[in-house]
């Protein structure tokens, strides 16, 4: 079974007001592209290389500008034009590179070198050549960076060659180093998001298997665990952020393509459905955060590589946690018993589902200003206790049945 734990898709606008949701913005200015990659840096966002209208591979830079909606043409990459390359952005530098660059992956090459650009001088330099995966190259990875350093996790090396490294990136020496293997074996076109010293990383697929688990690294230990089940598709060529302290994964591709936005919040280890990306299905778009503010666009649909480009509104955390702050359940670990008060009259009911996503049970719940709620026949374990408001807005709670 496939669910959502759904959360203030659509609340009061006087509380939350132009939160949760997608505005289209311009058209990218360099025409349809899919299978960049995308960063930010000092208030402007980048788009660099991909494959572009007539199949054709780009290494071009551009720069977006949120305040005029306008991009601009920056220095080209100097290496060859790639596309499946990763980048990453540590004190104030751009790193990218890794990818592939032809159209067809057995008629090209797998790339392996980097480059650092520096968007105050709109110049690049040559850093450290990638060095793991038999030190051939690599493309479909994912990158992301912690902590001052630079990550390239998984990935292809050729047409049924995947790896599952974790390679770390030190700008101070210019060296990588080899880390603890991810977890979930050898997979490509995964995806991955940092909150505060941490990594999330998963998804992707293997060739034969989309996968939808999702693992926790932590660099200063350099070891990782397993997170909560991911409630939606499994998915590959997805597109994440980080707004706050939440981490976002939107579209995709299973087979089908997808346009749906979770969110991950690590301090309850659970995932939210947001409102669905403004346009429509795509995967191997980019993404990038500026001021708190989500931008999302290019990629491939059903009809084609696309051009457009939307922003998104994050929810308003602030009015969320004061709900959740407000909601007081009791005890926790629950025996049979559960005691609810906090939110006199707003509480339409408690659905109650597995860490897994399967629904077990639903209390219609009264106006009286405390509940009790007989969950006896709960196994021992741990659940998501879900409580609908009269609004339509959720919070979710994860409690311990002894």
């Amino acid at each position: 079974m496939r669910f959502f734990l759904l959360i203030a898709l659509f609340y009061p606008v006087l509380l939350f007001g132009q939160s949760n949701t997608w505005t289209k913005l311009n058209d990218v200015g360099m025409g349809k592209r899919e299978r960049a990659t995308g960063f930010s840096i000092g208030g402007l966002g980048y788009l660099c290389g991909g494959l572009g209208t007539a199949e054709i591979i780009h290494n071009d830079l551009w720069a977006y500008d949120p305040q005029t909606d306008v991009w601009t043409q920056k220095s080209d990459l100097p290496g060859p034009a790639r596309r499946d390359a990763i980048s990453f952005v540590i004190d104030g530098y751009a790193y990218v590179g890794s990818g592939m660059d032809s159209v067809s992956g057995p008629t090209g090459n797998t790339l392996k070198d980097f480059w650092r650009y520096n968007p105050m001088t709109n110049a690049w330099s040559a850093a450290a050549d990638f060095p793991g995966a038999g030190g051939d190259g690599i493309y479909f990875a994912t990158g992301f960076s912690v902590g001052g350093k630079g990550y390239l996790c998984g990935g292809k090396t050729g047409p049924n060659s995947y790896s599952n490294q974790l390679w770390e990136y030190k700008p101070s020496n210019n060296q990588w180093i080899q880390r603890s293997n991810f977890p979930g074996g050898v997979r490509y076109q995964m995806l991955s998001f940092v909150v505060d010293s941490k990594a999330y990383v998963g998804m992707g697929t293997d060739q034969n298997i989309y996968k939808k688990d999702m693992y926790c690294y932590d660099p200063g230990a350099n070891t990782w665990q397993t997170i909560a089940p991911f409630p939606g598709y499994e998915r590959a060529s997805a597109s994440t952020f980080t707004l706050e302290d939440r981490g976002f994964v939107c579209l995709g591709n299973n087979g089908g393509l997808l346009m749906d936005l979770i969110e991950y919040n690590p301090s309850s280890d659970t995932w939210t459905l947001r409102s669905a990306f403004g346009g429509s299905e795509r995967k191997g778009a980019i993404s990038f955060v500026i001021d708190n503010k989500a931008y999302v666009g290019t990629g491939k649909g059903y009809s084609g590589k696309k051009d457009s480009w939307y922003v998104y509104m994050p929810s308003n955390y602030a009015a969320l946690n004061e709900l959740q702050a407000s909601l007081q359940i009791s005890p926790n670990p629950i025996v049979s018993q559960l005691k609810i008060s906090g939110l006199t009259g707003q509480i339409a009911d408690l659905s109650i589902y597995t860490t897994s996503g399967k629904k077990l049970m639903t209390f219609n719940l009264s106006d009286s200003f405390e509940e009790i709620v007989d969950v006896s026949g709960l196994e021992r374990g741990v659940f998501i206790f879900s409580f609908k408001l009269e609004d339509g807005q959720v919070l979710n709670r994860k409690m311990v049945k002894a």
